[in-house]
């Protein structure tokens, strides 16, 4: 049976307020003593009584967030995968999610109906848009909150976490220029969502560099699943003049797209090559696709876990964070990618 506090502090010979302020992060007790604490409470299975926590602490031991809803908008596997990362960092600190649904356009609405109702300590906001109006009505609101993405044509004087989606794209696109491709597509997500926008401005700057440029037939916009990822590979693969290689912003997007590839009778890194961005998705993993695929790699997972120890560690007020980071995506490269055919 699990204990109460009173046979907690006892058990530790300690007094309950110790024990108290222990697990709810004050400075004043030492590293020592908390790492004591803590042990104990994995031993015996100890929970804290939230309802007193609360009153004596004010905070509510929640992160807050929106989930945009409505006919239409498809369950998205990538932001499940964040969550997953999320939710691994907040159970190790007891903290809960409030995960509020809501139409797109009440988002906002959604946002300060939220941070008022004292049921969460800080607010997380994903699929960043080009000027997004939410930040400037986060900034405006008493609660500390986390950015995952960055908008475009705002100041960046707000704090987020972020992929270097422009790099990411730039590098793989230059890898299949140095292969001898020229006429390069690409499958992109939805073309308000700031990672798509910056992974095309990085592609066409690696073409520009060497004199290219990006045929806008062979632009896709899409929700990344693998359906668009197989239409538009298909729609790329009967125009007059096809692509030899084409950019994926996600492996969901690149199942799709290798689908098309070989009922169309090519071989992948030979006929066509193809680069993906690789969330690090568990059940999709690029190199058990049947050529393995070379990626821009940034876990997602990872991301949500990075995201869950700042908040807290914000909310608790244990260590020292940066307001921003922009994360280096890996460029890995298999077999998908090889030198243009020759005509």
């Amino acid at each position: 049976m699990a204990v109460n506090l009173k046979q907690l502090a006892e058990l530790l010979g300690l007094s309950q307020t110790t024990v108290s302020r222990a697990l709810n992060g004050y400075p004043e007790v030492n590293a020592e003593t908390r790492q004591r604490v803590l042990q104990a409470v994995g031993e015996t299975g100890y929970r804290p009584n939230r309802a007193a926590q609360r009153l004596a602490t004010g905070r509510a031991f929640s992160i807050g967030m929106v989930m945009p809803i409505a006919p239409g908008i498809d369950s998205d596997v990538h932001f499940g995968e964040f969550l997953a990362g999320l939710a691994e960092e907040a159970v190790k600190h007891d903290f809960h999610f409030v995960l509020n649904p809501s139409a797109p356009e009440d988002e906002e609405v959604t946002f300060r109906r939220l941070a008022a109702s004292g049921n969460v300590d800080a607010l997380f906001l994903a699929y960043m848009r080009a000027n997004d109006p939410r930040i400037a009505m986060l900034k405006s609101l008493s609660i500390p909150f986390l950015v995952h993405g960055r908008s475009i044509g705002e100041s960046r004087d707000y704090p987020f976490l972020d992929i270097d989606n422009t790099s990411a794209f730039y590098d793989a696109a230059r890898l299949l220029i140095q292969l001898g491709h020229q006429r390069i597509a690409l499958i992109n997500g939805p073309e308000y969502l700031t990672f798509s926008i910056r992974r095309q401005k990085g592609m066409l700057r690696a073409l520009t560099e060497h004199g290219l440029t990006l045929d806008e037939a062979l632009v896709e916009h899409s929700l990344m699943t693998d359906e668009h990822g197989y239409r538009s590979m298909q729609r790329f693969l009967q125009h007059a003049q096809p692509p030899t290689a084409v950019l994926c912003s996600s492996t969901v997007l690149a199942l799709g797209a290798v689908r098309a590839i070989n009922q169309a009778g090519l071989k992948i890194g030979e006929d066509i090559s193809l680069i993906a961005h690789d969330d690090v998705l568990p059940m999709l993993k690029p190199e058990n696709f049947s050529v393995p695929l070379t990626t821009t790699r940034s876990s997602l997972r990872a991301a949500g876990a990075r995201i869950a120890t700042r908040l807290i560690g914000g909310i608790l007020k244990r260590g020292d964070y940066p307001e921003q980071e922009l994360w280096r995506a890996e460029l890995i490269v298999r077999a998908s990618t090889g030198p243009a055919p020759q005509k």
